[in-house]
């Protein structure tokens, strides 16, 4: 098949990620991914849940949300859906997994993720460019005596797959994934697995199919996390 963009089947689309993007967040990036594009920031707070407290241990949680014109059609600002609750879930468990809690400290980190325009792959970009906020946020603690040394204990970033007119494709936008009869979003610690998202949306899939997309999603991440360390200027 043809893509509607022109890639390769194993191809990502076009990816930039942009630090330090407003003003006043401990972490603040854009990134984008093909036509999608999210707002990513990670706010420091010197004080935890209450259910954490004198427990040694800190936490990351996320909120996800979408601007009222992000989609085709206008959403209301306000609603929070199922969807962007288990969206937002996704995200914390997943840059939760690239942190050592306990170094943390009795600190927590808020990630907010905003789209600011959808076309498929919001979660995913999501968490690969609020993994890049989380780390300045993390710097900004250690240059400011809050921790001693950066809690980091993996890098995270994610990538969506699927199967479009029987042929496995990595990165869906939007017009591949409402077609897609196989739905996958993958979250990758390194070279370890955080999170398998699996769908047979219009169908079933067999063992085969599965390691065919893992494979895809192991190769797209792979090349974001390079990304990542690349927009970092480090060598994580």
């Amino acid at each position: 098949m043809t893509r509607s963009d022109g890639r390769m089947n194993d191809e990502l689309r076009p990816v930039v990620i942009s630090r330090e993007f407003l003003k006043h967040p401990e972490g603040s990036v854009l990134i984008k991914t093909g036509d999608t594009q999210v707002i990513c920031t990670a706010t420091v707070e010197t004080d935890v849940p209450s259910w954490l407290n004198g427990t040694g241990k800190g936490w990351v949680t996320a909120e996800y949300g979408m601007l009222p014109r992000a989609t085709n059609d206008r959403t209301n600002r306000y609603r929070v859906s199922g969807r962007n609750q288990e969206i937002q879930r996704l995200i914390g468990r997943s840059l939760r997994a690239a942190v050592n809690l306990f170094e943390l400290g009795e600190n927590q980190i808020r990630i907010d993720c905003d789209v600011i325009q959808a076309d498929g792959g919001t979660r995913t970009a999501s968490i690969t460019g609020a993994y890049v906020a989380l780390c300045d946020a993390l710097q900004y603690m250690v240059d400011l005596d809050i921790i001693q040394e950066l809690p980091l204990i993996g890098q995270v970033a994610a990538v969506s797959v699927g199967v479009v007119e029987d042929e496995s494709l990595l990165d869906l936008c939007y017009i591949e994934d409402s077609s897609a009869s196989v739905d996958m979003n993958i979250v990758m610690r390194d070279d370890e697995y955080v999170e398998v998202q699996g769908t047979g949306e219009d169908g079933t899939f067999n063992r085969a199919a599965l390691d065919e997309l893992l494979d895809l999603a192991e190769k797209g991440i792979f090349e974001l996390q390079q990304l990542q360390k690349d927009a970092l200027s480090i060598q994580l």
